[in-house]
């Protein structure tokens, strides 16, 4: 497990001898994003806190750990500098081909961990592929993540709660202290109504980039989260399993 203030590798360093030991069925793909988090958050931010939740629950649970797919649909955050996306389509394919690779290799099942919230596409391929029985999971949920809210003592809602706020400061803080820097905790911005978001992206909300209060994060509150949320996986992984 990693200890806080030390930096989580954002990349699997296995090896082919690693997998082949491990022997695992189920494998597991983080899913980020290269997008603004305001002023002093990484671009890699969705990256990294998937990478790390993907890495809590493959140690935790013996699985095989892809490495991470770093750019997807950001389409909201157009026009803050650093935000780069791919179509939807694009990321639909992507996620396809990998999981076909995975099961010609004799992979059974594939839980996709999405660090990036406007990648609704996923939700929908995780039903395609698992029209015929269980195969696919998209994890965290929305009960997944509210579930680790409680737990953690957040004092934010989700729907405060948006975009670089207390719950992803306190994941980085918690395993990657070094990706934030140092004034985040000025940047609280509030807006909880955003009925078109859609359609006007996040710049009709927010000046700063950030929608949440990160001066609320910390590493304490970051290892509860990811502790609950590998509590959490469980329940997917294991309908994955017996199917």
């Amino acid at each position: 497990m990693l200890e806080t203030g030390r930096m989580m590798p954002l990349i699997t360093h296995a090896t082919s001898a690693d997998e082949s030991a491990r022997g695992s069925r189920i494998a597991v793909l983080p899913v980020g994003s290269f997008e603004q988090h305001g002023a002093h958050l990484p671009l890699i931010t969705d990256t990294a806190i998937a990478c790390m939740i993907a890495q809590r629950i493959a140690t935790d649970h013996g699985l095989f750990l892809l490495p991470p797919v770093t750019m997807s649909c950001s389409h909201e955050h157009a026009g803050m500098t650093g935000t780069v996306s791919i179509s939807a389509v694009t990321l639909y394919a992507v996620i396809g081909d990998i999981w076909r690779s995975l099961q010609a290799s004799g992979i059974q099942g594939l839980i996709i961990v999405n660090g990036h919230g406007g990648n609704y596409v996923l939700s929908n391929f995780v039903q395609e592929a698992s029209v015929a029985g269980p195969r696919v999971a998209l994890f965290p949920t929305r009960d997944d993540w509210q579930q680790a809210r409680a737990d953690a003592c957040l004092e934010s809602t989700s729907t405060e709660d948006m975009h670089g706020g207390e719950l992803e400061v306190s994941l980085l803080l918690h395993g990657a202290p070094e990706l934030v820097r140092d004034g985040v905790e000025a940047d609280d911005h509030a807006a909880p109504q955003r009925p078109h978001l859609l359609t006007l992206g996040l710049t009709a909300y927010t000046p700063n980039g950030i929608i949440g209060n990160p001066s609320l994060a910390s590493a304490v509150k970051g290892k509860a989260i990811l502790a609950s949320l590998s509590h959490s996986a469980a329940g997917h992984l294991a309908i994955l399993a017996a199917d």
